[in-house]
């Protein structure tokens, strides 16, 4: 059993639709979209010619938006943003090499760039195509790809080469194996029973001895990610492993049902960093996130806990979970200066949502509740 001591969670019942608590779901989407939109029109964020699906920003809106969409009962489909960025990473498929995506420009740092781009592309087209329960023909070549940029020796065999400009927790020489994870969520999300295709059976072996490998060395925040993974790819962990991510995840977890940075990893240290203390809106968002994907179910007590604290921690003006940079500050007004905010409300709306889902079943729309 993943969960630990049942509780009751209460929760008022009423003939209005349901209640989301001391948020509000709808300023949520209304962040989430801007930020988007901001994005799209970002020059860097489009140097490449398409949309980059980001770590901090894309990605989490990604995991977000369709479950906004539903809660909320909007009925016109995908977001002009989510559109954006699933077709950048279709028309990526027909780009087989580094310099080929970044316009002839050569190095080890573009091929690490590269590499991420193939990963996240695999991700990103798979969680398109499950929602309509088949690979698409750009999802297929998008894998083919992944895997064949897959490390074949070295410390590194079985991930991909990843993005490292010193910056935490997504770009750095340990994201390495935060990469490999998302390599590993996006076969495990893949429709059609794709992560149990025999022609990839050994890419996956590899991929797997890579992931169980690097548990005793890698920081939380990493196997964090391999924990949601693993709620997707069948025998990605042992039992006795996944348990252990999770008996140090509840170890870590603060009085106030919070995660902090610094318990999700060892991170440099970064004399201009803002100061961190206390828990911290990504560190929870995230955690609470991979739990539910991990099958933590929502009556466990310690996710509960960390879902209340969510709640009570939205900006009620701007609709954001506030977060700030691990690594430097950013001039306010400037694209960068949200960037883990971005990644904070993403995963935050993302949980909350799922357990909304969870605790109300029969109920597809949510009531804004605030306290006046």
């Amino acid at each position: 059993m993943l969960t630990r001591t049942a509780v009751v969670l209460a929760i008022a019942v009423t003939a209005l639709p349901a209640r989301c608590g001391d948020w509000n779901p709808k300023l949520a989407e209304q962040y989430l979209d801007a930020r988007q939109k901001a994005w799209v029109e970002w020059p860097t964020a489009m140097a490449s010619g398409v949309a980059c699906v980001s770590c901090h920003t894309g990605l989490p809106y990604l995991l977000a938006r369709p479950a906004l969409r539903h809660a909320l009962s909007e009925s016109s489909g995908p977001t002009l943003y989510e559109g954006v960025l699933v077709a950048s990473m279709r028309a990526t498929v027909i780009r087989t090499d580094a310099s080929d995506l970044f316009h002839g420009l050569k190095g080890p740092i573009v091929d690490q760039v590269y590499g991420a781009q193939v990963v996240l592309s695999a991700l990103v087209l798979a969680m398109d195509d499950a929602q309509r329960g088949r690979m698409s023909a750009e999802a297929e070549t998008s894998f083919k790809r992944m895997w064949a940029l897959q490390v074949h020796d070295g410390v590194d065999k079985g991930a991909w080469q990843w993005s490292d400009f010193d910056l935490d927790p997504w770009e750095t020489k340990d994201a390495v194996y935060y990469g490999a994870a998302l390599a590993a969520l996006a076969t495990g999300v893949a429709p059609d029973a794709y992560q149990a295709r025999p022609d990839i059976r050994q890419n996956v072996a590899d991929m797997k001895a890579y992931l169980r490998a690097g548990l005793k060395t890698q920081p939380l925040h990493n196997r964090v990610f391999l924990l949601m993974a693993s709620g997707k790819m069948q025998d990605l962990l042992p039992e006795t492993d996944k348990q252990a991510i999770l008996d140090e995840v509840w170890k870590k977890q603060q009085p106030d049902g919070g995660w902090t940075l610094e318990s999700l990893g060892q991170w440099k240290k970064r004399d201009k960093a803002p100061p961190a203390s206390g828990s911290n809106s990504y560190a929870t968002a995230l955690v609470a996130y991979a739990l539910e994907q991990a099958g933590v179910g929502h009556s466990d007590t310690g996710l509960a806990r960390g879902l209340a604290w969510l709640r009570t921690h939205q900006d009620p003006e701007s609709g954001r979970w506030s977060a700030e940079s691990m690594n430097h500050p950013h001039d306010a007004g400037t694209m960068p200066a949200l960037f883990m905010s971005d990644a904070a409300t993403g995963y935050a709306t993302a949980a909350l949502l799922a357990a909304e889902r969870s605790m109300r079943p029969d109920v597809t729309q949510v009531r804004v509740v605030r306290n006046p």
